[in-house]
This record gives C-alpha cells, sequence and structure tokens, in this order.
C-alpha cells in the first residue's frame, strides 16, 4: 500500500472491491495541511490502478470526517522561515493574485481528482465537513452523514469563498445562497431533507449503511458504472461546472487579501486563530473598509510591539 504523511488507503480486507481512503490527521480533526490534496489524488490514483476495486469510500479518522484547512498553518503563521510569503497568505503589496490562484487551483483540481476519478466515490460523513472539508465531500460522487454530524463553509462569512463551487450544484441556487450568506453549517438530517446527501443515519448506524451502499455500487461492472459516472458528470460540465471553479478559486484569494481578509488574518496571528474565528462565527459584525484597515493597523503595532 502506498505510505502518505496525511491520508490512508487500502482496499476493504473483508470487501476487497472497496477502497477506504482515510483522512488520517485525527489529532486536527483531519484538517487538510500543505500535502493533503495532492496526496488525496495520488491515493485516488492508487484505487483506479486496482482493477479490483471497483468504489472508493472516503471517511476520516477520529471525531471528524474533516475540519477544514488547517489554520494554524493557513491564518496563524506566517510561512516557513526562508520560504519567504505563502502563496495564499502574501504579505508584499501589491499582492499577485495569479501565484494565489495557481495554488488555490492546483488543491481545488487535486480534490476534484474524486469527481473525475472513473469509480464511483462516496464521502461518508461524521463530525463536521466543514470549511475545505465540505469541498472533499461534495467532490464525492455520493455522500452519507450521520444525523448529529455537520456540513457547511463557515468562511464564507470572511477569508474565503468555495473553490469546488459545488454547493450552487448539489442544492440549487436559493439553498446554495442561504448557506453562502449566513456561512452556516446544517446537521446530517437537515442535509438528508435538502438533497446535499443520499442519506443520514443515526451514528453508529452510518458505517454499516455506507458499506451496504458501496457494496451494492460494487457489483456493477466497472465499465458501467465509468459510463454512467461520465454521463452525469458532463450534465455538470454542460453548465459551466469549471467556469464556475475558476471564478470561485479567483474569488478566494481575493477574500483572503482584500482589508476584510487581511483584518481576519491579522487577528489570528495578535489573538490566536481561535478568536478570529469566534469573531467571524459569531454573527458580530465583520470589520470591512476603512474599519478594517484600521483595526489591521492596532493589530499590527501590537504584533510589532512583541517583536
Amino acid at each position: 500500500m502506498p505510505a502518505f504523511e496525511t491520508v490512508l488507503i487500502e482496499k476493504d480486507p473483508q470487501h476487497p472491491r472497496i477502497a477506504r481512503l482515510v483522512l488520517n490527521r485525527p489529532e486536527k480533526l483531519n484538517a487538510i495541511g500543505e500535502t493533503t490534496p495532492t496526496e488525496i489524488r495520488r491515493a485516488v490514483e492508487w484505487a483506479e490502478a486496482d482493477d479490483e476495486v471497483h468504489v472508493i469510500v472516503v471517511e476520516g479518522a477520529g471525531r471528524a470526517f474533516c475540519a477544514g484547512y488547517d489554520l494554524g498553518d493557513y491564518a496563524e503563521g506566517r510561512g516557513h522561515e526562508g520560504q519567504g510569503d505563502h502563496p495564499c497568505r502574501q504579505e508584499k503589496t501589491p499582492w499577485d493574485p495569479m501565484l494565489d490562484y495557481a495554488a488555490m487551483k492546483r488543491n481545488t483540481d487535486d480534490f476534484m481528482a474524486l469527481w473525475r476519478s472513473r469509480k464511483p466515490t462516496i464521502a461518508k460523513v461524521h463530525g463536521y465537513a466543514v470549511a475545505g472539508g465540505s469541498d472533499i465531500a461534495l467532490c464525492c460522487d455520493l455522500l452519507t452523514m450521520a444525523d448529529d454530524a455537520r456540513i457547511g463553509y463557515m468562511p464564507t462569512r470572511v477569508w474565503g469563498c468555495p473553490t469546488t463551487a459545488m454547493w450552487t450544484y448539489r442544492l440549487g441556487a436559493m439553498r446554495a445562497k442561504q448557506l453562502m450568506f449566513t456561512g452556516d453549517t446544517i446537521a446530517g438530517t437537515q442535509a438528508a431533507e435538502w438533497g446535499l446527501v443520499n442519506f443520514s443515519v443515526p451514528a453508529d448506524q452510518l458505517d454499516e449503511a455506507t458499506t451496504k451502499l458501496a457494496l451494492r455500487i460494487a457489483g456493477v461492472p466497472s465499465s458501467h458504472l465509468m459510463m454512467h459516472k461520465l454521463v452525469v458528470n458532463q450534465v455538470w460540465h454542460s453548465m459551466g461546472l469549471e467556469q464556475s471553479q475558476m471564478f470561485a478559486t479567483v474569488f478566494d484569494g481575493i477574500t483572503r487579501h482584500n482589508p476584510e481578509g487581511m483584518w481576519f488574518r491579522r487577528q489570528a496571528e495578535a489573538e490566536g486563530f481561535k478568536s478570529a474565528v469566534q469573531w467571524r462565527d459569531s454573527g458580530r459584525p465583520i470589520p470591512e473598509g476603512d474599519e478594517a484597515r484600521a483595526r489591521i493597523a492596532e493589530l499590527e503595532a501590537k504584533l510589532a510591539a512583541r517583536g
């Protein structure tokens, strides 16, 4: 089996037509690290190369599916010494949006390996699939959730735009706008009612129910699965999925480098990312425009005083 830093991939010992792709940073709720997107793509490629595998189940180790990007790296930190600016967290002004776009588009394309794979993919969501973690889940063909799990994209309130742009295609415009405008998360039961996931079940039944679905799929010839997936995917491509992702990825970079995004970054650096996230999610108005610029100056002065 291939060895990765942040994911595991292997065939289910009891059901070898099923591959299990496990996000494996349980101590950080499987937060997305620098190598995670590439490792997801490489794990999918490994499963695709095995003719016995007919379906891939994506799940998270520990208490959650995935809690999004590791804000300790992406928001609170300033990059590794000697490596200069991170493309997605640039300090130089004016910032270069195409450096950011290139980096985040690579991540998006890596997540989309789950979508492009000729083999069906199922996201099995427990705990949380939020922010970038929801991107991973929504790139899968099918989703199953625990009733009490939560899914959503809180950074739409500040410092993020979902680069995979999957919400509208999954939910339709009205409900997608509701979640994008509020940054709210929804439980598995509501996600099932809205048609975002195939089903939700009590958490202690999730593995059994997902395995049952995967086994049902795994009995179909792989060539048939591939043809059906290509047909359905082509509908979304015809609706402009790739163009939507291009805009979303550009806008994601803007949200991290405009006054509001820079305030969030400085709040995380000065007070810790938990403070920044608490403000973001509380419903308290996000500083914007000149107010954000003034707060940035205050926070930068505080950071400078610390040396």
